[in-house]
């Protein structure tokens, strides 16, 4: 202001002293001074903005979005806030967990100024007061978690840090809106020991899955052996002399079952009536009769 004033001056003098713009000196010198004036005077203010104005040095008002008017001399715009969603990044730090691991972590802050008055006297600097509260909660956040916690709860360190924050911006006209952890980096011989863990599982896993599948497999090449066994059986018993080739073959089971039985210990077992081979040979051929009964339906 003062600086526009003395050009103003300067040039209203030069005027005067040249004898061709003489009688316009003082016209030409009052309309630079209105001007002057009126830059000085009028403000506009953008939206999303607050302006903060001093009178003498002291808080005056808060000039609105729009057209304002102020004092030339006595007024003067002191601070200039944006009401708007600001982000801002919170540079890495290393902090220690509570099992003593060393882990290098920063985060994103939004915040908003809702008391532009609060802003400008509140604090000196309220971005700079903002950091080093987010990054000493953050610390003390982190130092109450173990290793594994803390890399499982960012939600809960997110919501921490913007209570604490958010109580401490009352003070300071700004309210914190968010905030998010943005890398959680444990050292490198950590980071090297979880892919090794996970290699590890990985490879577990995937010899878990080829027993089974192995296994599925021996089953089935089982479980086709067997129906190709009993099909051969089914077709031999359906030939000629096929009942009697099995009528013998159970006799001899039979006989030979006994026999086993009687080496396991010192008592020599022989059945109780000698008929009963000829029973069960008669019981095993009525089941082989049924089955071949079975297996002709279908043809």
């Amino acid at each position: 202001m003062l600086v526009k004033l003395a050009v103003v001056a300067v040039a209203t003098f030069i005027l005067i002293a040249t004898p061709q713009f003489h009688s316009f000196a003082l016209p030409i010198g009052l309309t630079l001074l209105a001007a002057v004036f009126a830059y000085e005077s009028i403000w506009v203010v953008p939206q999303q903005s607050a302006w903060v104005v001093e009178r003498w040095g002291r808080f005056h008002v808060v000039l609105e979005p729009g057209l304002n008017w102020i004092w030339p001399f006595i007024d003067r715009v002191a601070y200039r806030h944006s009401l708007k969603e600001v982000p801002m990044d919170v540079p890495e730090q290393v902090c220690i967990t509570k099992d003593n691991t060393q882990l290098a972590v920063d985060g994103l802050i939004y915040y908003q100024v809702t008391d532009p008055r609060l802003a400008s006297y509140g604090t000196s600097n309220y971005v700079t007061a903002i950091v080093q509260l987010a990054q000493t909660t953050l610390r003390s956040e982190v130092g109450k978690m173990e290793l594994d916690q803390s890399l499982q709860s960012r939600d809960v360190i997110n919501r921490q840090i913007v209570n604490v924050l958010d109580e401490a911006g009352r003070s300071w006209g700004v309210k914190v809106l968010r905030y998010e952890v943005k890398n959680l980096t444990p050292p490198e011989t950590i980071l090297r020991a979880m892919q090794a863990q996970i290699t590890a599982s990985e490879g577990q896993k995937q010899s878990a899955i080829n027993k089974a599948q192995g296994e599925a497999t021996a089953l089935r090449v089982v479980a086709d052996a067997t129906a190709a066994a009993v099909t051969a059986v089914a077709e031999a018993i359906g030939k000629e002399g096929g009942l009697q080739a099995a009528n013998l073959k159970v006799a001899e089971l039979y006989i030979g079952a006994l026999g086993n039985l009687a080496k396991t210990n010192n008592t020599m077992i022989v059945p109780t009536n000698l008929s009963d081979v000829a029973s069960v040979v008669a019981s095993a051929m009525t089941v082989l009769d049924r089955t071949k009964g079975g297996m002709a339906k279908p043809a």
